[in-house]
């Protein structure tokens, strides 16, 4: 069978249908790529204001679990670049080739796992004392999670800036001309992504925050149950999720490392309403000191025969 020839004129059209096409993935991302990073934002804000508004609570604990991240981050980052990576790529040698990516998936996981997770009790024990209801745990738990969110979101947008910024300009004037293509390389990968694909960002966040959420339910059982091991329970559906999400990632796609943490995302719903009907909701409200003693007449005493009475004698 003889190759098909194209006339010129037809040659011409599809270059040209090409390039709409092109520039229409280009206007719809142009969408989509701020739009990611503005969800993620709004997922972080936008759980803790529904808390705090649902049960009547400050933003205290949603704060105290900013700090709790931010903590946690402070000794897991460099304990994985100073010591677990080096380890790891010392110790994956040693082992045959159809384990190395669930072994680094799982200790990956664990390292996220036990950092997050003990430092949620540490600052349950020695810091918010008082924070000891669902409500309470579930806002500690936005804190974490929400600001994780809004860390990726104003990645995002800055990400989103920069490449606006380089998309029409002349790299080579900008970068080292050993960088030149690889950076092209980047701009035009960012502007040709399926536009779903973009929006993979604010999914994977809206997957997450139920783990930040039960997880900080669960280490609080510690403390109102007196029973360390809810510590480990924690620990255990961390290294679970992470795990998960690192290992289908690298062996099938994206979009199934998604789906599992969407499913295990369910399972932490569900943990969240079990705990609710095994703790307090809310705070007890304070009782108003009113309801227990009389009241009490403040001020001078007005002069009336029965009062100079009772007071001719003291």
């Amino acid at each position: 069978m003889s190759n098909l020839i194209l006339p010129h004129p037809c040659l011409e059209m599809i270059t040209r249908l090409e390039c709409c096409i092109i520039q229409l993935c280009m206007s719809v991302l142009t969408i989509t790529h701020p739009l990611n990073g503005l969800l993620c934002l709004s997922l972080g804000i936008g759980l803790g204001l529904l808390i705090t508004l649902k049960y009547k609570i400050g933003w205290r604990f949603w704060w105290v679990g900013v700090f709790t991240f931010i903590f946690s981050q402070i000794g897991h980052l460099p304990f994985n670049t100073v010591l677990l990576n080096p380890w790891m790529a010392e110790t994956i040698e040693q082992i045959p080739q159809a384990w190395q990516i669930p072994f680094t998936a799982l200790v990956l996981g664990l390292s996220a796992g036990l950092f997050e997770e003990f430092s949620r009790y540490a600052v349950y024990r020695w810091w918010i004392k008082d924070a000891r209801t669902w409500s309470q745990g579930l806002l500690f738990g936005a804190g974490h999670g929400g600001f994780e969110a809004i860390l990726i979101g104003a990645l995002s947008l800055y990400t989103y800036a920069q490449l606006v910024a380089l998309r029409g300009a002349d790299l080579s004037a900008l970068f080292p001309a050993d960088q030149v293509s690889l950076v092209q390389e980047q701009v035009s990968m960012y502007w040709t992504l399926p536009w779903y694909d973009s929006l993979l960002g604010a999914v994977e966040r809206l997957f997450a925050l139920p783990l930040h959420l039960a997880s900080a339910l669960l280490v609080l059982q510690a403390f109102t149950r007196q029973q360390f091991r809810w510590v480990w329970l924690a620990v255990g559906l961390h290294t679970l999720v992470n795990t998960l999400a690192v290992y289908l990632a690298q062996v099938a796609t994206v979009y199934i490392a998604e789906l599992a943490i969407g499913i295990l995302a369910g399972l932490e719903i569900l943990i969240i309403l079990r705990l609710r009907s095994t703790m307090p909701a809310a705070p007890a409200p304070i009782e108003n000191p009113t309801t227990r003693w009389p009241a009490v007449q403040i001020g001078p005493v007005p002069e009336t025969p029965e009062n100079l009475e009772d007071t001719r004698y003291q």
